[in-house]
């Protein structure tokens, strides 16, 4: 009786599972992303506006997952993704034209985002194993940038290296997959023009996003 409980205990969920090809799922998840700028000469100079702060902002994202197996330790994946964020400027006036001391610029954009990435994972211990990835990432705004009086502008292109750790837990029927990434952005997004208010302010601004995801692969 005792060894037929351990037995159960030990049951492998998906035991051929790593002898596949390849295969797909779904991704869900939350994120957490700011701006990161660089301010201008002329900045220091002009004493209107008195700080710029970008501030944190929470998002959800949601995609698919494709995996191709490249040997036991290593593999291949491409999780395109939409994600829907929020990011914020609070600039603090000095002597503001309406009485307002604080204005607060917020850009809602819809991002389409390609990430590749080669994925480099642990033994697998049952039904559970660590592992870890690094690639690139290509991302697309396809909204939420529209021109407003004295609003920054921010391209609509980007791209960058990714980070990131994730752990798998093999169930019966799907592989629940937890994981943690960081992505940072190379290029300068601000889209700088001299008839837009504050533009003046920022010299370079890169994107900075970490991102939770919950990936459910078959």
């Amino acid at each position: 009786m005792t060894q037929h409980l351990s037995a159960q205990e030990r049951e492998i969920n998906l035991y051929d599972h790593d002898s596949k090809p390849y295969y797909f799922g779904l991704t869900l998840g939350v994120n957490s992303t700011r701006f990161h700028p660089q301010m201008h000469s002329r900045f220091m100079q002009d004493d209107s506006v008195l700080t710029a702060e970008p501030l944190n902002s929470v998002g959800l994202n949601l995609g698919l997952l494709a995996t191709a197996r490249i040997s036991d330790r290593f593999q291949l994946r491409f999780n395109p993704q939409l994600i829907f964020t929020e990011k914020k400027i609070r600039y603090n006036l000095k002597n503001p034209e309406d009485g307002k001391t604080e204005i607060l610029q917020s850009f809602n954009p819809i991002i389409v985002s390609f990430p590749i990435q080669i994925k480099l994972q642990s033994d697998r211990i049952d039904n559970f194993r660590v592992y870890m990835f690094a690639g690139m990432k290509a991302d697309i705004a396809l909204s939420g940038n529209k021109k407003s009086d004295g609003s920054i502008q921010i391209k609509s292109s980007d791209f960058g290296p990714e980070l990131g750790l994730g752990f798998n837990f093999f169930l019966k029927s799907f592989i629940f997959s937890p994981e943690i990434k960081i992505s940072n952005g190379i290029p300068n997004i601000h889209n700088r023009d001299a008839s837009v208010k504050y533009s003046s302010v920022f010299d370079k601004i890169q994107s900075r996003m970490i991102m939770l995801s919950f990936h459910f692969e078959g």
